[in-house]
């Protein structure tokens, strides 16, 4: 198995195993080594108090790219840290989609960015993920 296997099946072992992601219908477009594309449709129960998609399902949907890109290699990661920039706002039905793509990795520690656009193109957020090895496998091979 190459690596972009291996980071495909890491992925899709993952999405199946989490409760978030098939709630909101997060579908995993693409991953390889390092990268990953995921997207949402933004719905009525996912928006805030000004009808526009809630900072944390945009967060949440940057942070699952993330993981699926840190735990891509097979060695069992999660978030250290993270932080988002929010610069345009997102209606009830418009698609977002997450492009994941790590930065750097040093030892146990790792750097992914995370551009979130809307399905028009518009950019919608940026997202840093700084992610820590715990060891351990995320799947058997």
């Amino acid at each position: 198995m190459d690596a972009n296997e291996l980071a495909r099946r890491v992925a899709d072992h993952m999405l199946a195993a989490e409760g978030t992601g098939p709630a909101w219908d997060l579908k995993i477009e693409e991953v390889r080594e390092d990268y990953a594309r995921v997207s949402m449709v933004v719905r009525a129960e996912m928006l805030n108090g000004h009808g526009f998609a809630h900072g944390g399902m945009i967060f949440a949907l940057a942070d699952s790219a993330f993981a699926y890109v840190c735990n891509g290699a097979n060695h069992a990661s999660m978030a250290a840290q993270a932080s988002i920039v929010f610069l345009d706002k997102v209606r009830e039905g418009e698609t977002l989609i997450a492009e994941a793509t790590e930065v750097a990795r040093e030892g146990r520690a790792g750097v992914t960015r995370v551009a979130v656009s809307a399905g028009d193109g518009r950019k919608v957020a940026e997202f840093t993920g700084y992610s820590r090895t715990l060891g351990g496998r995320v799947v058997d091979i």
